[in-house]
């Protein structure tokens, strides 16, 4: 080959030089790809990221074309590597210690050593790191030979990466501790956790800057976030333009205490309707004639919302004596509308669940053979195999799937009777494949297991509604309620002895409900222009047959009752002070001012002419109320806002849509959705019991009022501790 350069001669020395020179330009890419060839160092996108400095002159091993005189390694690397050929024209680098092999050269490509240098002397091979105590030899204590290198390695001009990382975020003690009490609040984790060996381990690997909090510090961190919130729920409440509507649960617990969970329902100046937690009382005598009445003034009194009550619901059964105390107690702060029929109700949820224990107890025998036939098949992984090939041998249909119930919640049963209804071929056939299987139900308890499935459905159909993530209006209830009081009382009279058995308890327990809350949930459903009155008419004619004209007239003239009332608060005297003064939402600014204007209205005898002309306009003119229920029924569609019909029709009808505000906000249950379909009264764990009663509350109320909320931190952070 004949090369041809005017800076060179064509000597052979000059050869050398110009080919060394030649392999220091090219040796940072060579070097680059050799090592991506080896996944030495990251590649994004399949390219290269971006090329590394050129390296020092005597961190490339020259190999120069002279056949006779080849120059001298001089780094101390090789005293750890040897140099193998691993084909042609391509050699590699091996460990002595590890026998790891790196890319070195190929035909007249050489890489460099940094790579060899940092293999060696920042720990990355094994043997050496167990040498040294599995840590990265550092300068102080390595031999004069391995500082050279370290010291090479650090001197090497550092490589760029192209980095898509999230910003860099500094620390900041208080928002931990704000996250770590937003965590025990929002999981229900002890409060001792903070203390535990493991997660105080945890934490201090995760950021050893933060100092943990002790048990005092992380109670007064979620008292402090449960007042934060405390404020804003309150100025919300405030705002309301209707009243609140309250529900009591009461807890059990191992200590012969009892916790009263009050929760307030309510529809705000947008028309949406709310449910908060707001309080969580201690009761000490939880059985007495007086805790349902300590607690709602308690609550009452801690939210000022003295007047603004509407209805109460409470769990559980009370003695008259304990139902005069409430009304004693409640009128002398509120208004009662109706005589104080809208005041205190039951518990849908509640009374469903005793409905379907006494029911499933009816039946218990038929339960208790299709329970042990379920036993049978789910407790041996060889019987299920059995009875899944006969199912498939026969071709059933069902694509249900056994399973056990739980006695604490009746769906669970429910469920099991369904599923193995569906599959009853299937266990009539189990005992010809398997012989071990020799109980098998009876056609007569087949036919007993469909008439209970079919009763337990109505109840399990309306307990599914108040599941729903969405909180349903009053009105959603009267037409499932209806229901089943009409089919339990066609079972009670029914010719068969086994419904008319099933069905008298149940219609019996019922019926109580009923009698509470029928004129509330008709009153409810009025309130729905889907329906009106006309559906209180069908249904109480469907229950009560030639004397159903005598409840829909109990039915109407509560209305009409109510919405006088609503009349008289929300509408004074027309063209006097008061009005003038509730009209512009504030108090006269002078005294003297109103005096004069008072003086001047009785000198005239404006006063006795205002009342005749609200007396003769009421007599001579239609009422909000019977326009609205002379008007047309709206088409009936699945999904129908009936608070935003009310709300785009408030300017229409704007004393019967008050009215409406606070009717359709009643609630029907007391219980969380998670507890529909619990057999038993809820209790207490012991751990929170051990708690002082106001960390309590603000534990439970907390995570309430945080389920919906994002996850944003207060810029003012309220620091509390609590002595242990």
């Amino acid at each position: 080959m004949r090369f041809q350069n005017p800076l060179f001669t064509v000597g052979l020395d000059s050869l050398s030089n110009w080919l060394c020179c030649l392999q220091k330009v090219f040796a940072s890419d060579y070097k680059m790809a050799t090592l991506a060839e080896n996944n030495e160092f990251p590649i994004e996108n399949n390219e290269l990221a971006l090329a590394e400095t050129q390296e020092p002159e005597n961190n490339i091993e020259e190999e120069t074309p002279q056949p006779n005189k080849r120059r001298k390694k001089k780094s101390v690397v090789w005293e750890h590597f040897t140099i193998e050929n691993v084909g042609a024209g391509c050699r590699r680098a091996c460990c002595k210690q590890c026998k790891q092999s790196f890319a070195y050269s190929t035909g007249s490509k050489v890489a460099g050593t940094s790579h060899l240098k940092r293999h060696i002397a920042k720990g990355s091979c094994p043997v050496v790191l167990r040498n040294q105590g599995n840590t990265p030899m550092a300068p102080h204590s390595a031999p004069s030979k391995m500082n050279e290198i370290w010291n090479d390695v650090n001197n090497t001009p550092k490589r760029r990466y192209r980095t898509t990382g999230s910003p860099y975020v500094g620390f900041d003690p208080d928002r931990c501790r704000h996250e770590i009490a937003r965590m025990i609040i929002m999981h229900d984790y002890p409060l001792h956790m903070v203390e535990h060996p493991g997660f105080v381990a945890f934490v201090q690997n995760l950021q050893p800057r933060f100092d943990m909090v002790s048990f005092s510090t992380v109670q007064g961190d979620c008292v402090a976030t449960y007042l934060r919130e405390k404020q804003g729920l309150q100025k919300l409440i405030e705002g309301i333009p209707g009243r609140i509507c309250l529900t009591l649960d009461l807890w059990n617990s191992s200590q012969t205490t009892g916790y009263m969970f009050l929760t307030g329902h309510f529809i705000d100046t947008d028309w949406k309707l709310h449910r908060k937690i707001l309080n969580v009382v201690m009761e000490p005598y939880p059985d007495s004639d007086s805790a349902f009445g300590h607690a709602v003034s308690a609550c009452l009194s801690d939210w000022s919302m003295e007047g603004k009550l509407f209805s109460l619901i409470i769990n559980q059964p009370l003695s008259e004596a304990g139902i005069g105390n409430l009304r004693s107690l409640l009128s002398l702060k509120n208004s009662l509308m109706l005589n104080g029929q809208l005041l205190v109700g039951s518990c849908l949820a509640r009374t469903l669940s005793s409905i379907a224990v006494e029911a499933l107890k009816t039946a218990h025998e038929t339960v208790r053979k299709i329970r042990d036939s379920v036993k049978y098949v789910k407790t041996s992984e060889s019987h299920e195999d059995k009875f899944n090939e006969l199912k498939q041998r026969l071709q059933v249909p069902s694509m249900k799937t056994l399973a056990l119930d739980d006695q604490t919640r009746w769906n669970t049963s429910y469920e099991m009777l369904v599923s193995a209804s569906e599959l009853k071929e299937v266990f009539s056939c189990l005992d010809a494949s398997d012989s071990g299987y020799i109980e098998a139900p009876s056609a007569e308890i087949w036919k007993q297991v469909e008439i209970l499935c079919t009763y337990l459905k109505l109840l399990f159909d309306s307990a599914t509604i108040l599941t729903g993530p969405s909180i349903s209006t009053t009105n959603v209830f009267f037409h499932e309620v209806w229901k089943i009081q009409l089919e339990l009382a066609r079972g009670v009279q029914s010719d068969d002895p086994f419904i008319s058995n099933l069905t008298k308890p149940m219609q019996e327990k019922f019926d109580k409900y009923w009698k509470d809350c029928c004129l509330v949930l008709a009153i409810a459903v009025v309130m729905d222009p889907r329906f009106k009155m006309k559906l209180v008419e069908f249904s109480f004619t469907k229950i009560y047959g030639d004397d159903a004209s005598n409840y829909v007239r109990l039915v109407d003239e509560g209305i009409h009752e109510l919405f006088h009332e609503y009349l008289t608060v929300s509408l004074p005297l027309p063209l006097t002070p008061t009005y003038m003064e509730e009209a512009n939402g504030g108090t006269p600014k002078h005294e003297e001012a109103q005096a004069r204007t008072l003086l001047s209205h009785d000198e005239l005898g404006l006063t006795d002419f205002d009342m005749y002309i609200m007396e003769t306009t009421s007599h001579q003119s239609r009422s909000e109320l019977d326009q609205y229920l002379e008007e047309s029924l709206l088409p009936r569609v699945h999904e129908f806002d009936v608070l935003g019909w009310w709300k785009l029709n408030k300017n229409k009808y704007p004393t019967l849509s008050k009215m409406a505000r606070d009717i359709l906000t009643i609630p029907v249950c007391t219980l969380g959705p998670d507890s529909i379909f619990d057999t038993m009264r809820k209790e207490m764990d012991g751990y929170r019991c051990s708690l002082r009663p106001e960390t309590v509350e603000a534990l439970i109320c907390a995570k309430d009022w945080l389920k919906c909320e994002p996850a944003e931190m207060s810029n003012a952070l309220v620091k509390m501790e609590f002595p242990i």
